[in-house]
């Protein structure tokens, strides 16, 4: 983490100026991004897109995109799945909120049913080393563990990630199998 100091030299929590809390400190955060609806590849890039326009929030990684079978009981298409690793200000609250801006952007609708299809789902995966348990954020993200669709991009871009309180990437990443999984650029 790289500490910033404002323009009076101090360090320390600050508020941008739509009010919407900010550290000094930039943070590293993974997040998953998926889409099964209108033409998902291409709703997959314009997320990547659109997660570099976010403020206080610089994209560094986007990993490969895969296609991947619906998670749950739900008859639906297929996926494509990415992650992207990011250094961000915002903190972990904040940067779902301006992930929900983003999916409204791209058409997401505010109700949508549970493990259905969907344009665009972009989910914090990791923020850094924190572990947290609300009712709107959990993080680590609980699924990441038995998702080979995040798994597999996560390992292409952090395979040496710890993700607190699950391990190494590489080593998770291991006890799944890649089955319905393929890259989409091979």
């Amino acid at each position: 983490m790289v500490a910033v100091a404002d323009a009076a030299g101090a360090a320390g929590p600050r508020a941008r100026p739509d009010g919407r809390p900010m550290t000094d400190l930039w943070h590293p955060a993974y997040i998953g991004v998926g889409s099964n609806l209108d033409d998902p590849r291409a709703q997959v890039l314009r997320a990547f897109a659109e997660l570099a326009k976010l403020p206080s929030t610089r994209v560094i990684l986007t990993s490969p995109i895969y296609r991947s079978h619906p998670f749950g009981p739900v008859k639906q298409p297929d996926f494509a799945n990415a992650v992207v690793g990011v250094l961000t200000q915002l903190e972990p609250r904040a940067l779902l909120a301006g992930l929900h801006s983003v999916e409204a952007a791209l058409g997401r609708p505010q109700q949508r049913e549970r493990w259905g299809p969907r344009v665009i789902d972009l989910d914090v995966l990791v923020y850094g080393d924190q572990r947290l348990d609300e009712p709107q954020l959990t993080l680590p993200h609980p699924g990441i563990v038995e998702r080979n669709f995040v798994l597999y991009p996560l390992a292409d871009i952090a395979p040496e990630l710890h993700i607190p309180g699950l391990g190494r990437v590489t080593e998770l990443k291991g006890r799944v199998t890649p089955e319905g999984l393929r890259r989409d650029d091979l």
